[in-house]
């Protein structure tokens, strides 16, 4: 992802604290130097510059207004004197900016928002907005998400599928009911993070899971190794279901906040102490020999503690089966849960989604934009020693097979 060096003037700083639209000039100033920095990209040559790289020559700029929630922005777009000024700075900001007000709008046209959410509508739109042009804003914005949320898979290996829940209040029928965003990030063959894919459901249903997991297939995932999520009710039998021949590492953060649960108050903070240790053991025997020692610790002041250690102790340290440089970031999903913490950001604003395309609307537009900055970034693993693993292991079995078929002959 492009960095660029931006200056901020005293006088504007000062602003902050004093002006009711400070924050909004430190953006403005901000976006403006980006847009010039872009420029300076394309052509390939700073103002005045003489060089033989030059691709053209600057002819001005024209001003741009952008409202977003910090106020209304001027911007000096840069000219050419032949030729485009191209960026994608207002179509990527504005994705996840314009999801949310549209939402706030919706709100206000069904009669559901709150006093927070008018006052944002009004500052940003006014009192008066068409339903016809909330419309179409909405199916312009729902056709970005859509092709996104259906683009094909098939291109990629993804050995590492990690997927989680993030519970949404929404309005339907009438009635405000609980649901869940159900979201897929996998690690392609190359080491890279993608966000994979978005649907709205239950996340304590099978039903649920399984048709997720159906349309991702359907798109073209495949080579899907590991699946690392939460223990929810469901989601592990449509792991089975769809991934058969893959291993489900259950998220390590979760099932220690499970164990706790169940663990008499004094004892939790020594007993967390304990289980860490066992999760960061070097091997799994050294892992299962601090089990031992915890169970014979606890198994009569802390019982049904033990229990649940004992029942999901192998789920949560399949992941030791890998290479030691991936377990760390594979053996919990706390990856995806930042995502949650991103839509929260905004979630928080609405708090009651006016309806299910709303919330399919901002989630897809927020994940997109973390997608964009993730498959353009730094990669997340290096996987050469995964696919020497891969390969070493392949051919164990292999030979394993050809020995028991040796032996039946």
């Amino acid at each position: 992802m492009a960095q660029y060096q931006v200056t901020i003037d005293s006088e504007i700083l000062q602003h902050l604290f004093v002006r009711d639209d400070g924050l909004a000039r430190l953006v403005e100033q901000v976006v403006n130097q980006i847009l010039e920095a872009q420029l300076t990209e394309q052509l390939k040559a700073a103002p005045y510059e003489r060089t033989p790289d030059r691709q053209g020559y600057r002819n001005g700029h024209r001003e741009k207004l952008l409202k977003t929630r910090v106020g209304e922005l001027t911007l000096l777009v840069p000219r050419l004197r032949s030729g485009h000024f191209s960026t994608d700075l207002f179509e990527r900001y504005q994705r996840s900016e314009q999801a949310l007000l549209l939402a706030m709008i919706e709100m206000v046209i069904n009669g559901v928002s709150t006093r927070k959410v008018r006052a944002i509508v009004e500052e940003l739109c006014g009192t008066e907005f068409s339903r016809s042009t909330v419309s179409e804003l909405c199916k312009r914005l729902d056709l970005v998400v859509h092709e996104w949320n259906e683009r094909s898979l098939a291109h990629q290996e993804y050995p590492f599928l990690l997927v989680d829940a993030l519970v949404l209040r929404v309005r339907k029928d009438g009635r405000v009911r609980l649901c869940s965003a159900l979201i897929a990030t996998g690690i392609n063959r190359e080491g890279y993070r993608e966000i994979l894919g978005l649907m709205i459901g239950d996340s304590e249903s099978e039903a649920s899971w399984s048709e997720f997991f159906g349309r991702l297939k359907a798109r073209g995932l495949h080579g899907v190794d590991l699946v690392v999520s939460d223990d929810h009710k469901g989601l592990v039998k449509a792991v089975e279901t769809h991934f058969q021949g893959a291993t489900w590492q259950r998220c390590q953060t979760h099932f220690v906040r499970n164990i706790l649960d169940a663990c008499p108050k004094s004892l939790q903070r020594e007993l967390h102490g304990r289980l860490r240790l066992i999760f960061d053991a070097p091997d799994l025997a050294t892992a299962r020999r601090l089990m031992d020692d915890v169970i014979r610790d606890y198994v009569q002041r802390a019982p049904k503690a033990i229990e649940r250690l004992e029942a999901g102790f192998e789920d949560a340290m399949a992941v030791m089966a890998l290479p030691e440089r991936y377990r760390k970031r594979l053996r919990t999903t706390n990856g995806v849960e930042r995502l949650n913490q991103e839509i929260r950001r905004r979630e928080r604003v609405i708090r009651i989604f006016p309806n299910e395309e709303s919330a399919l609307r901002l989630i897809g537009a927020v994940l997109i934009e973390i997608d964009e900055a993730w498959t353009t970034g730094h990669r997340y693993f290096d996987m050469t020693e995964y696919w020497e693993w891969r390969k070493a292991s392949v051919k164990r079995v292999k030979a394993a097979e050809d020995a028991k078929r040796s032996q039946v002959a």
